[in-house]
């Protein structure tokens, strides 16, 4: 089946008659189970959760290996680091990834006596530095900058080498570009943002295809406690069913948008990766099947962004992404990202694209 057909189906169980589609969210901290503990399937809300069950078994089937769901995204990136990095270890991190993957990498694990080698996504830069490094990690396209590496070659030259590689999937999801199949150890996502899409819960998760490296996943989030709530998992198993039709409006409209943008005077640079004049795009059109809801865009001045974003009828300003709702905020209000002040992270939602491209028309007029 098509991903499109795939997605509605995935995690669902079999029909039974009187039963609904999908079960609801199961709430238990214990359940009853007598004598050996193995031969109980549900013991201890720490452990497990069928409602988890269900939605990991979606995730799997869309991903291409098992996966394993955490109450956010950087408690997923979180668990990849604490179960591969030990003192003296080497992690190679993208300069331009995700703000807080870097305060964890650059924090917590230097101060343990991690080694950490940064370099940026653009150019494919981590190549080379991948020499006695235990893990490289890859943002594919990065966050906030739009940066693309390529995947398959760093997949293929890292473990040539002996390096375990993850990639961080959040922007495009599962369904606009597959990690595992190009030769990622681990695939790791944000749900929070487009896989669910309706900016209503936090959630993440790993998946893998080698299930000892994933059982040390799973394991971590029993010891430490990184459990996700039900009601968050079930919620996120619904909204998952419309992610192909969310998707494709919301990279329809950012391919549209990034297109208005380039040709507007007031607009210094806009970055997507669908664009075919975007130095990303060479890459991306090899190895995506969407291109993501996000736009990044840069104005003159903080000023300007700001009064941009305050003339915006149709775009909340605010700090995720990936939701029905169109959304942008100046990226530069907060700290860590090398990008100038009227730097703007711009995600596409599902409204009609001749009303965002009319209000983003009337908010630049005012720039003038």
């Amino acid at each position: 089946m098509y991903d499109a057909t795939r997605v509605t189906r995935a995690g669902v169980p079999e029909a039974v008659q009187g039963e609904a589609f999908l079960q609801g969210p199961v709430f238990a901290s214990a359940f009853h189970a007598a004598g050996d503990p193995s031969a109980v399937p549900y013991t201890y809300a720490r452990f497990n959760n069928p409602t988890w069950n269900q939605f990991e078994q979606a995730l799997s089937e869309l991903e291409g290996g098992e996966a394993v769901v955490f109450p956010s995204g950087m408690a997923a990136v979180a668990s990849i680091f604490g179960t591969l990095l030990r003192p003296g270890d080497t992690l190679v991190l993208p300069s331009d990834s995700y703000y807080t993957s870097r305060v964890i990498a650059q924090g917590y694990l230097a101060e343990m006596g991690v080694r950490v080698q940064l370099a940026s996504t653009r150019g494919n830069a981590q190549l080379a530095h991948l020499e006695g490094a235990k893990l490289l990690w890859l943002e594919s396209p990065s966050n906030p900058g739009l940066e693309v590496c390529d995947i398959r070659m760093l997949a293929e030259a890292a473990h040539a080498q002996g390096v375990l590689v993850a990639v961080d999937n959040t922007t495009p999801t599962m369904l606009g570009q597959k990690p595992l199949e190009l030769g990622a150890d681990f695939s790791v996502a944000s749900a929070t943002k487009a896989l669910t899409g309706h900016s209503d819960l936090v959630l993440g998760y790993v998946a893998a295809k080698d299930s000892t490296l994933l059982s040390k996943v799973r394991a971590w989030r029993t010891q430490q406690g990184a459990i996700p709530g039900p009601m968050e998992v079930w919620m996120a198993h619904r909204s998952l069913g419309t992610l192909a039709l969310r998707l494709e409006r919301q990279c329809n409209n950012a391919l549209a948008i990034a297109h208005f943008l380039s040709r507007r005077p007031e607009v210094l640079e806009v970055r997507y990766p669908g664009l075919p004049e975007d130095p990303a795009h060479s890459i991306a059109v090899r190895q995506m099947s969407y291109y993501g809801p996000v736009v990044s865009f840069t104005l003159a001045s903080r000023e300007q962004a700001e009064k941009f974003l305050a003339n915006c009828k149709l775009v909340y300003e605010a700090t995720s992404f990936g939701g029905l709702h169109t959304s942008a905020e100046r990226r530069a209000r907060w700290s860590g990202d090398i990008i100038s002040e009227g730097f703007i992270r711009f995600s596409a939602g599902c409204e009609d694209i001749r009303d965002l491209l009319a209000d983003l028309e009337q908010a630049l007029a005012t720039l003038s």
